[in-house]
């Protein structure tokens, strides 16, 4: 065992004595392998920053909620057939509340109404287009996923009373209000003035997906005022217990069925969606992206090897008659093996270790010029970065260090 740690320091002190003595051959060897770390790095940022982005948007929708609309969310075939379906009837909120109420022990929790529709906020000089306004109820603050910057969401009084309340989102408030805040101003939407009584918290956007940033809640008696409930996309949001998610869907579409007074025989003419059928239509597409990134990357690497590999070999060839003298005074194959392959494996991990720093850098300049999209640059990328990088060695090294380790030596003490 000894015998062995000798080795392997001395091998570790060669390699470094001839990185050392041929400096820019050892920097232009370690080049290809630095590029293919960068691309290994930055594609895995990429795609941890697409989870990271993901998870921030589908936030919103949150996972412990089922939403109870007329159109799917998935791919559909016959159009026609869910065009021809009944609109969802907002007040329908107040029969599943009842059940809730009565069956305390259910997996459903508190139903809310939802309607939208895009209009122009304005606030004296300053207006904002296709803003989407949301009409619901007080309780809708017990199930969304963001935070108050300011102020609170309106209450169940200025809900039923149909104030002209509203909560808007953190880029409204910025675009109305860039310099001052917005807790207690006034905006207007078409002909109705509204006082803002709370602002939400950046949440962010991604990918075109939806954030709170741009929207404008309040009371759906009010929104009524102003809006056409009917073509408003009504549907109904309903927290259940997530642990319990299909024990939920079942119990919300038996109550459906009944509220809605389809016979047994009747299809249902309603949809209950989760969040899980956007993570399924985007799970593929992240799937693709990997795989291309896997193919680039991995091309990249191969040409780092490939040029570890040359490197070695005329290494080795140069180092012929050094190799026939120590195993003319009693190296083992072993040793001159071991030589070789940690000095190919120390070249790729000084190229693993400049590519990290390279892709570090070009992480944060990235996320500089693109704030909205979140780069993740992690201690599993730098470990990941590291294991590639020394497998890289192995692989590029192996065979020029087995030939070298193999040399007869009274052949390599004649070789000119």
């Amino acid at each position: 065992m000894k015998r062995f740690i000798y080795e392997v320091t001395e091998a570790f002190r060669i390699a470094f004595s001839q990185i050392r003595a041929n400096k820019l051959r050892s920097a232009l060897t370690a080049l290809g392998v630095i590029i293919g770390i960068v691309a290994v790095t930055l594609m895995g940022t990429a795609i941890l920053g697409i989870d990271a982005g993901v998870e921030r948007s589908l936030a919103g929708f949150g996972d412990d909620v089922v939403y109870v609309t007329k159109w799917p969310w998935r791919r559909i075939d016959d159009w026609w057939t869910f065009r021809n379906r009944r609109d969802i009837d907002v007040n329908n909120i107040h029969a599943i509340n009842d059940w809730i109420a009565t069956h305390p022990e259910g997996s459903l929790k508190v139903a809310v109404p939802n309607v939208a529709w895009n209009a122009t906020v304005i606030r004296g000089e300053y207006r904002i287009g296709n803003m989407v306004i949301f009409g619901t109820s007080a309780d809708l603050a017990r199930i969304v996923r963001s935070d108050m910057k300011e102020g609170r969401f309106f209450t169940e009084i200025e809900s039923r009373s149909a104030r002209n309340v509203v909560v808007i989102g953190f880029d409204v408030a910025d675009a109305l209000f860039p310099s001052e805040s917005a807790l207690g101003q006034t905006i207007r939407i078409r002909s109705q003035q509204y006082t803002v009584v709370g602002v939400a918290a950046r949440q962010g956007s991604f990918l075109g997906m939806f954030s709170w940033d741009s929207v404008v809640i309040m009371p759906i008696d009010a929104f009524a005022r102003s809006f056409p409930i009917r073509w408003a996309n009504p549907e109904i949001r309903v927290q259940v217990d997530v642990a319990r998610m299909e024990e939920a869907k079942d119990e919300l579409r038996g109550l459906m069925r009944r509220v809605r007074g389809l016979s047994p025989e009747k299809k249902e003419d309603f949809e209950l969606n989760t969040q899980q059928v956007i993570r399924e239509q985007i799970d593929p597409i992240k799937s693709k992206i990997a795989l291309g990134g896997l193919f680039i990357t991995g091309l990249a690497l191969f040409v780092g090897a490939i040029g570890i590999m040359n490197i070695t070999y005329v290494s080795v060839k140069e180092r012929t008659k050094e190799i026939g003298t120590r195993k003319a005074l009693g190296a083992r194959r072993r040793t001159i093996l071991l030589q070789f392959l940690i000095e190919a494996v120390s070249i790729c991990v000084l190229g693993g270790l400049g590519g990290l720093a390279t892709a570090w850098a070009l992480s944060g300049v990235a996320g500089a010029l693109m704030p909205a999209f979140p780069l993740v640059f992690s201690l599993g990328l730098v470990l990941l970065g590291l294991g590639v990088s020394v497998c890289t060695g192995i692989f590029s090294g192996f065979a020029p260090a087995w030939q070298a380790s193999k040399l007869d030596p009274v052949v390599a003490l004649r070789y000119e």
